[in-house]
């Protein structure tokens, strides 16, 4: 990924990107922010709202757009300075969410630039609406993700499988020592003269 300065920025750009939503991209988002709100988290709570089922936080979806601010338009070194939205329309698990965003303006002399942000659902419907003001990076940034983040993601897709052969090991040890209290004691001679 490659930072974009306000030189190469002109009104009309554009980027997106697109993500479905998972159930496990709204526990893990409800978890990390700590929103219980049970429309989010409880089936059948949120069953019996006017949603019928669980929907994404709206912020999850908003953030999308920072996704894209932060990674295609400007990209990297970009900083959010603010941000209005208007949320149109539930978003669910398996809904396919794309979001946009177009340079509405651009303030070369204080560096700024203003964007309309978009995230539309597989129906192209409108699901959220905004405006954002951006500071790009003064100078072009090339970034690349860490292999950390890489080796974290291994370790957390690995980490139950790793809890699994840490039960067998027990499991075995348990029933080794059974046997060892189960066997019959060797008998024992007296000592000889």
């Amino acid at each position: 990924m490659i930072g974009i300065t306000i030189d190469s920025i002109a009104v009309g750009d554009s980027a997106q990107i697109t993500r479905r939503v998972t159930d496990g991209d709204i526990a893990a988002f409800v978890d990390a922010v700590g929103d219980h709100n049970p429309v989010h988290a409880d089936r059948a709570y949120a069953a019996s709202t006017v949603f019928k089922e669980p929907i994404a936080p709206g912020i999850w979806t908003a953030g999308l757009i920072s996704a894209v601010i932060g990674t295609r338009l400007p990209g990297p070194g970009a900083i959010y300075l603010s941000q209005d939205l208007k949320f149109l329309k539930p978003v669910k698990e398996g809904d396919s969410i794309s979001a946009r965003v177009e340079v509405l303006e651009v303030n070369r002399e204080r560096n700024r630039i203003r964007l309309r942000t978009v995230c539309t659902n597989q129906r192209a419907e409108d699901v959220l609406t905004g405006e954002a003001v951006v500071m790009p990076s003064r100078t072009p940034v090339q970034y690349t993700r860490p292999a950390q983040s890489m080796n974290a993601m291994a370790v957390w897709t690995l980490q139950p499988l790793a809890w699994m052969a840490q039960g067998a090991a027990i499991w075995g040890m348990l029933g080794l020592s059974a046997l060892a209290l189960a066997a019959p004691a060797a008998p024992t001679r007296p000592p000889s003269r």
